[in-house]
């Protein structure tokens, strides 16, 4: 498996994806907008050819919000979110962040999990953050 800046040619897949994985996807628009803008970071892990998962941030001064963290079904539990995140931070760390900051359904407790092994903390809760259905969210931050 190789973790490696997504290019425009892999939105279609990454798009795929995130169809699958949340109730209110990014477009592949959305992702080629994403992609085009300066100071962010978007990662996929590909093996033979096929993307198996990906994440993004955007920068801001020395702070990053992690947008989307998904990984195909068929591919989950096998450590591929957490080679992507840690992966998405440690290029971060090149670039001046020191804060990295999310947002999680609080039902998403394997993610949870993830973000709590990475270091991250809950800091609060945002009330109906989510639609589709309706559910609050965790905002959960690390500093380096």
């Amino acid at each position: 498996m190789e973790i490696r800046r997504m290019s425009e040619a892999d939105v279609f897949d990454v798009a795929a994806i995130e169809a699958k994985v949340f109730s209110q996807p990014w477009s592949e628009q959305g992702f080629r907008d994403a992609l085009a803008m300066n100071h962010v970071i978007f990662l996929v892990a590909e093996e033979a050819g096929s993307i198996l998962g990906y994440c993004g941030m955007y920068m801001a001064l020395d702070e990053g919000e992690i947008t989307n963290v998904a990984i195909s079904e068929a591919c989950r539990n096998r450590g591929y979110g957490e080679q992507l995140v840690t992966e998405l931070m440690q290029q971060g760390r090149k670039h001046g962040i020191s804060r990295y900051v999310l947002e999680v359904r609080v039902s998403n407790e394997p993610a949870i999990r993830l973000y709590q092994k990475l270091g991250f903390s809950v800091l609060g809760t945002r009330k109906n953050f989510y639609e589709k259905p309706s559910e609050d969210a965790y905002i959960m931050s690390r500093v380096q």
